[in-house]
Order: C-alpha cells, then structure tokens, then sequence
C-alpha cells in the first residue's frame, strides 16, 4: 500500500502532499475559486498521473523494441463534465511526440500498447467514463 500524507501548508487550500519517499508535490486551487493558486489543481493531477504512466510504459517497449529514441513529450489536454457534481474527466486527448531515430509503427504501437494494456491510470480514468484519444508524432510527423 501507498502512503501518502496531505498537509494544509499554504492558505486555505494549499496542499503539500508527500510520499514515502519524501516527494513532494504542491496542490491548490485557483484564485477565482479562493485558493492561492500555488499547485496543481487536483483533477489537473489525474492528466499528469496518465502523462506519467504512459510515459514509463512507452519508454520501457521502445528500449525492448531497440529503438533509438531521444526524447518524448507528452501534451495532454480534457473535457470535464459539465453541471455535475462530481464533474469527471469525459474526454482525454494525448499528443506523444516522440524524437530520435525510431520506426513510426514502432512508436504507435508502444502508445497504442501503453494505452490500451500497460497504463493503469488510463484504464482508471476508462472505467470512471473517460474516453481517450491519442495521436502519435515521430520527430514532429504524424503517424
């Protein structure tokens, strides 16, 4: 099991939440709703958690693949529900710019591996009615 604590250290809402390891991350939320602004929102967390997942899993398959990558990015963007309580993510869009010398189909289908099979965040955020899509770039390409 995790553990994680949550301590308020930041005005009424400014979160520093840690890890066992001692990594810390900052959440809060924005001024137009009363907080200081100073982190991550926490539904903005679940986008870079997925950024985060996929990104291991798609780095672990193009290593296994032997190709010969030099970087990737991760641009993720979404849609909430609107009028609701608790208001979900409803769609996902991800664009993976992947660089280096590496064979497109390869590349597509580390993502499409990671997406589908490897990354727990997405199947999570799958499972709570998100729909995700994605796009894959090689060295600024589209596949």
């Amino acid at each position: 099991m995790a553990l994680i604590r949550a301590a308020l250290t930041d005005g009424d809402y400014g979160m520093d939440i840690t890890d066992a390891d001692g990594h810390t991350l900052r959440m809060d939320i924005p001024v137009s709703q009363g907080g200081l602004g100073s982190g991550f929102r926490p539904m903005q967390t679940l986008l870079a958690a997925l950024a985060g997942c996929s990104s291991v899993d798609i780095v672990m398959i193009l290593k296994k693949q032997k190709q010969d990558f030099q970087g990737l990015e991760i641009e993720v963007d979404g849609e909430r529900e609107e009028g609701k309580e608790p208001s979900l993510w409803r769609m996902i869009n991800l664009k993976f710019l992947i660089s280096g010398n590496v064979d497109p189909q390869k590349a597509q289908r580390a993502v499409e591996l990671s997406m589908q099979k490897y990354c727990s965040v997405a199947e999570t955020l799958r499972k709570a009615g998100a729909e995700i899509h994605y796009a894959v770039y090689v060295n600024n390409v589209p596949v």
